[in-house]
């Protein structure tokens, strides 16, 4: 699809789903992976990468832990002797309830990990493509970023802002060659979806015909984005907000 060869990109929220996705098919096309994820399975997924050839590796990360992002990410650079390409993509969902009785515990987890981990991410990612005088930045918002979703305030704010600091950060950081984008799906298949719906498994219909292509888009879709965003083809691009919402917002 694209040309990666030798890149060197880090994946937040890299052992599952998009994250997973885009790993996968950024090493296909000759990256260089860093897997940042809390979640241990992602070591799999970077050991999968190596019996093909990739040079991979993955580190168990709490995005939202400032102390360890900044760790990680001087581990990577150390490791790799760079940074080409970042997607900050780790994200929770959150609990399901209205606004006046959203717990305010759940509600600053949501944000720690969503808007803080993408904060923490992007401020070191940055400070290393200052040095190198170029790199591309891709960040996972959502459709709820563009849009209100009922009983999810937490997730809802937390994905505004990050559509927020991606365009504060592309208008500040442009004249630097660094490229900042974010990718904005609607539901996807993906087990934050899948938490979502074990409640109530007659939400999939409904969730499905918010969207005039009337279904959930794939990994695989959400991943193209990135890439493509992150290609030399987007080289003109920065600050959006990119829906990917089956017609959504039209």
């Amino acid at each position: 699809m694209f040309d990666f060869s030798n890149k060197i990109v880090l994946v937040t929220g890299g052992a599952a789903g998009i994250g997973k996705t885009a790993v996968e098919k950024f090493a296909q096309q000759g990256a260089k992976i860093a897997i940042l994820d809390m979640n241990p399975e992602g070591r799999q997924v970077a050991e999968a990468l190596q019996a093909q050839g990739t040079e991979a590796r993955f580190w168990q990360t709490n995005v939202g832990d400032w102390e360890a992002m900044r760790t990680t990410h001087e581990e990577v650079i150390a490791h790799f002797g760079g940074l080409d390409i970042a997607v900050n993509n780790a994200g929770i969902g959150g609990v399901w309830s209205k606004l006046a009785d959203y717990p305010m515990k759940d509600f600053e987890k949501v944000m720690q990990v969503n808007l803080y981990g993408v904060m923490y991410g992007m401020q070191l990612q940055i400070k290393q493509m200052l040095e190198q005088k170029q790199g591309i930045i891709v960040n996972t918002a959502s459709v709820a970023g563009l849009k209100a979703l009922s009983n999810s305030a937490a997730y809802v704010a937390s994905k505004h802002a990050v559509v927020g600091i991606t365009k504060a950060a592309a208008i500040e950081y442009a004249r630097y060659n660094i490229r900042v984008n974010a990718i904005c799906p609607v539901f996807t298949h993906t087990q934050l979806v899948e938490n979502m719906l074990v409640f109530d498994r007659s939400m999939e219909d409904k969730l499905k015909k918010t969207n005039p292509l009337q279904r959930f888009s794939t990994v695989e879709e959400v991943a193209n984005a990135i890439l493509w965003l992150a290609s030399p083809e987007a080289s003109f691009i920065t600050g959006q907000a990119m829906p990917l919402d089956g017609g959504m917002l039209a």
